[in-house]
């Protein structure tokens, strides 16, 4: 699924400068524990998260993850925006809870890890 439409599904805004619309993703992970991202194991996917610190954004450029999603409204921090733009990590924010916006993007096509 490509950003652009994972982006549709979620009613999300683009929080970063990355040029998003052609990038593919092939999973998504949804946690607030950064170990439990760190087990997911697959690059070439997104995070939903709460975590709304550069953590989440560090864990992200080890897992090779493409874009990170705030989840429940959270506003990412200046700190978060710059950190994700130069490790061309796209973010985005959506009003939707996790477990909604996991359940959204499954129905929409995009599976997890099984």
């Amino acid at each position: 699924m490509r950003l652009d439409r994972v982006l549709e599904v979620l009613n999300a805004t683009v929080c970063t400068d990355i040029p998003y619309a052609d990038i593919e993703i092939a999973a998504a992970c949804g946690a607030d524990l950064m170990s439990d991202a760190l087990a997911f194991g697959d690059g070439n996917a997104l995070l939903l998260t709460g975590l709304n610190n550069p953590q989440c954004i560090r864990t992200a450029e080890m897992m090779d993850f493409s874009c990170v999603i705030l989840v429940r409204g959270k506003e990412p921090d200046k700190v978060l925006v710059s950190l994700a733009n130069e490790k061309d990590i796209v973010v985005m924010k959506t009003n939707y809870s996790m477990y909604t916006s996991c359940g959204l993007l499954y129905q929409a096509g995009l599976g997890g890890k099984t």
